[in-house]
Parts: structure tokens; sequence; C-alpha cells
């Protein structure tokens, strides 16, 4: 039997996920960082992106989109994150939309920021994009 550890996905709603797993995979601001059991204790700033969890004795790897938030690694590991989305959850007409929405936006308004609201909504809309293209990615996970 491999080490496990306790890992805890906590959304600003709900309990996301709980469970022994093996190893935990996030994208962390500075790329994608894997931690197992007797991982040196961390606090990681997350970036929206995919993460794997590897549970104890089972073959298959679960996919989740994760928002920005943070992970703390000491003898179990919690990950903060404000959104929190299961690959089977994924409603991927609705990820495409809102992804071709913020490209557009992007395209269209990026060379004319002119206020700070300008600014501020270029921001959202890549934030956006991000946001539909890790779903986009956890949905194909499914395949």
């Amino acid at each position: 039997m491999a080490n496990t550890f306790k890992l805890e996905v906590i959304t600003a709603s709900e309990l996301f996920y709980s469970g022994e797993i093996e190893m935990v995979v996030v994208r962390t601001l500075l790329g994608e960082e894997g931690f197992m059991a007797g991982h040196s204790w961390a606090c990681k700033l997350l970036d929206t992106g995919v993460m794997r969890i590897q549970e104890s004795e089972e073959k298959d790897v679960k996919w989740a989109a994760i928002s920005k938030g943070y992970i703390d690694v000491k003898d179990y590991v919690v990950v903060y994150t404000d959104l929190a989305e299961r690959a089977e959850d994924i409603d991927v007409e609705d990820a495409e939309k809102d992804k071709a929405e913020a490209e557009s936006y992007i395209s269209i308004n990026e060379s004319n920021c002119n206020t700070d609201a300008d600014v501020e909504k270029l921001a959202q809309a890549r934030a956006k994009l991000k946001w539909a293209e890790a779903r986009l990615k956890v949905a194909e996970s499914l395949k």
C-alpha cells in the first residue's frame, strides 16, 4: 500500500472533496506542482487550472477545475479555492460559449484600455477565459 494522506478541498460554498489520497497535482503561480505524503510543509498560491487527485488504491485519476486560491501542505493537505468543478459536472457547451465570449472581448478591447475600468474589465475577461479553458481541459479527461 502506498503512503497516503488526507486531502480536503474547500470552496466558498462547500467541502468539495475529502478523502485519503496518494497524490494531488495543482497549478501554483510557479507552474504545476505535485504533493505526496511526507512532502515538506508549504503554503502556496494557486492559479486557475486543473487539479488531479490520485486516490488511494484507485487506478483512475480524478480531475477537477479550480480557480485561484491556496494550498496548505502539512501532515495533511487543504486546498482553499473560490470555485471547483468536477469533470462530470462540467457543461461543455457553456464552457465553450464562455471561452468564445472572453476571446472576443479580449481581441476587441485589448488595445483600447484607456481607463481603470477598462483594465478591470479586460482582467475579468482574461480570468473568464482561463476558467473556461480549465473547465474544457478537465472535461476532456472523461474522453
